[in-house]
Formats: C-alpha cells, sequence, structure tokens
C-alpha cells in the first residue's frame, strides 16, 4: 500500500487580498509562513521517502516545510496545478462577482457549466489531477509520500474519490490552507482515510501567535477597485482623503485641487464594497511608496484593508518594485496595522515619522 498525504499550500497574497492566484505565483504571507512551520511540526515524526508539488511557488514554498528538513528533492509537477481561471487571472473576487455573476455561481455550484476566455475545465483539472497522483503513487508503491497541491483541484479529486458528481461540489468542503489529507493507494485504487486535518493549526503554539483580524473564506467576495476619474469619484476620493488627515492628526488644511492634482500623478485607487467606496489606496509613481491607505471606520476589522495593500503589492510589482514602503506616526493605529501584515520600521523620516518597509520579492529558491 502507497500512503499518500495530500496538502493544500499555505496562506497567499491571493487568499489574503481576495485576488484569484489562478496559474499565477502568488507569494506566501506572514501567517502562511507560520503555517509552513507548524506543517514542518506536524511532519517531523512521520518518514516521508519523497515529495511531490504543483510547480507554483506557493505550493513549492510550502512544501519546504517537508521536503527540507527530511533532506529530500522537491518533485515538481505541471499537472499538480490549481485550475487556470483564464481572464479572471489577478482580479479581485469582488470584481469578478460583479462583472460574472452567473460565470461565479457555476464556479463554486455548478462547475460543468463554468467556462470563461482562457478557463480550464473543471472536469478536465479533475482528470489531470487524479492522474497525476495515481501516477505518483504507483511510482512509490509501499512508501509514504507528500504531495503538495491546491483547494479547488484537492476538493474536486477528494470529492470524486467519496464519489461526489462533479455538479455536487458544493456539498464536499474547501480545506483550509496546509490541510493535510490522507489516501491509500492500494490494488490499483485510490481511497481517502481521512480529509481537510488542521489539528496543526490548532496547538496552542500556533494559537499563540494568531491575530484577531478577520480572515475571508473560500470564495468570499471582497472589494473591487477602480480609479477616481468622473467628478462623483473625485469628490468621493477627496473626502476619504480629507477623513484620513484628520484621523491622523494633521494640522495643516489641505487642498482639493492640490489632492486631485497630486492623485493624476500616482496610481490612486478606490476601493468598492458592492457599489459603495469603502477606502482608498495611493502610490507614489517611485514604485511601492504608498501615501494613502485607509478605510472607513464603520468597515474596518473586516479583512478589507488588507486588500489594499493587495493592489498595492501587485501595482508595485507590475512596476518593477520589491518593497512597499509607508510613513506613519510612531506607535500610531496605522503602525500596528502595518506591522500586522508584515510591515517593519526602518527608519525615521525628517518629519519624524516612522519608514515602514516590506519585502514582496519571490525567494528564487521557489520560483
Amino acid at each position: 500500500m502507497t500512503t499518500i498525504y495530500l496538502i493544500r499550500h499555505a496562506e497567499a497574497e491571493g487568499n489574503l487580498y481576495r485576488i484569484a492566484q489562478g496559474q499565477g505565483n502568488s507569494n506566501l504571507t506572514e501567517r502562511g509562513w507560520r503555517q509552513v512551520q507548524a506543517l514542518e511540526r506536524r511532519f517531523r515524526d512521520i518518514p516521508i521517502d519523497a515529495v511531490y508539488a504543483s510547480d507554483l511557488y506557493r505550493t513549492c514554498a510550502t512544501a519546504s516545510a517537508v521536503y527540507k528538513s527530511k533532506g529530500l528533492p522537491l518533485n515538481r509537477r505541471t499537472d499538480l496545478r490549481e485550475i487556470g481561471v483564464g481572464c479572471w487571472e489577478h482580479q479581485t473576487w469582488g470584481e469578478i462577482c460583479r462583472t460574472h455573476p452567473q460565470e461565479m455561481e457555476h464556479f463554486s455550484h455548478k462547475p460543468s457549466l463554468w467556462s470563461v476566455d482562457g478557463g480550464e475545465s473543471p472536469s478536465v483539472v479533475l482528470e489531470r489531477v487524479r492522474r497525476a497522483v495515481t501516477e505518483i503513487a504507483a511510482e512509490n508503491e509501499g512508501r509514504t509520500v507528500a504531495v503538495f497541491s491546491h483547494g479547488y483541484a484537492i476538493r474536486l479529486l477528494l470529492g470524486a474519490l467519496e464519489g461526489c458528481a462533479l455538479d455536487d461540489l458544493d456539498k464536499t468542503p474547501t480545506g483550509d490552507n496546509t490541510a493535510v489529507s490522507c489516501l491509500a493507494w492500494e490494488d490499483g485504487k485510490l481511497r481517502v482515510v481521512f480529509r481537510d486535518d488542521t489539528a496543526h493549526l490548532k496547538t496552542p503554539e500556533f494559537l499563540a501567535e494568531e491575530k484577531g483580524f478577520k480572515r475571508a473564506h473560500a470564495l468570499e467576495p471582497g472589494l473591487w477597485f477602480r480609479p477616481p476619474v468622473t467628478v462623483e469619484e473625485q469628490a468621493v476620493f477627496a473626502e476619504l482623503a480629507g477623513d484620513l488627515w484628520v484621523e491622523s492628526g494633521e494640522k495643516r488644511a489641505f487642498s482639493r485641487e492640490t489632492l486631485l492634482s497630486d492623485a493624476a500623478g500616482r496610481t490612486t485607487l478606490l476601493g468598492y464594497l458592492r457599489e459603495t467606496p469603502v477606502g482608498l489606496v495611493q502610490l507614489e509613481p517611485d514604485a511601492g511608496r504608498i501615501t494613502y491607505l485607509y478605510i472607513k471606520e464603520e468597515r474596518r476589522k473586516q479583512g478589507f484593508g488588507a486588500q489594499l495593500i493587495g493592489q498595492a503589492v501587485q501595482h508595485t510589482r507590475a512596476a518593477g518594485g520589491s518593497a512597499l514602503r509607508a510613513a506613519v506616526r510612531p506607535g500610531s493605529a496605522a503602525q500596528q496595522f502595518l506591522a500586522e501584515y508584515g510591515f517593519h520600521p526602518t527608519e525615521t523620516a525628517a518629519d519624524g515619522r516612522t519608514v515602514m518597509e516590506k519585502d514582496i520579492a519571490f525567494d528564487p529558491e521557489f520560483l
């Protein structure tokens, strides 16, 4: 008998920032790396003979919990990848739900009907993942292997192995990040021993560092973004920016005209929850410098602030940047918020504010 531990990757940027990752590369979050450490502790005393992962960054990075600690090579396979989501790639789930509501309904509940430009059929994904895991099992007869893949792909496979029809996918759960499932390969067949176990994320050691802020689940939609172009949108931007100045204790008056003039030369995005503006993010032309990051008070502690950071990450990477920077008042709520999402103090600015920085570069080892 071959034993296969089938493991979902750790929390990645797309999970936190509510962006469709598909087959694009996405870095692990700070929480994701803590999950990797928890996974390493879980497998410390479990013998593993071989490690496989999809060739995407987030799975290879997660697999380091096992292959590095056990001194094994990592076998990368493209057929273990997540479903390709075509034109949805890199869009926010909020935007997708707004512009493709019917397709989103199919993606979640009727996979056989789902189709978007450049997308991969769920039935094709199921067959390629099933074939990949079967080949791995057959090649490792009598051994124990770890296989790292993705949430939607794993859900399709586990559901099928448990007798769930493709269009009954909503009746089978999506495992959390780093959820561990166990398959047995015997007499040429795969069967599920257990699935979606996250006991390693419930230990006192892991929970001691958990934060209290909200995490979105599965395909929960979030914000969508657009620049303030119309007169109405510019008025919203000026209002939100004005709120930020008042809240941050700025004493000097600000000019609406100056705000709008500056915005024209910067990456400025309003964040909308459905059709209601709830926040903004603005970046200097110098890649990675955040000038505004704001969520309305009544929408805080709901996971939306992280989505603003996600937009900053995407735009900064596209401009060739490898770090985000922001200057905040020492000891402020803004400094605490940024620290929760991986920003670290680096220097004191001339005006006394603390410069916080977040590394967003990919580690070449996992590319």
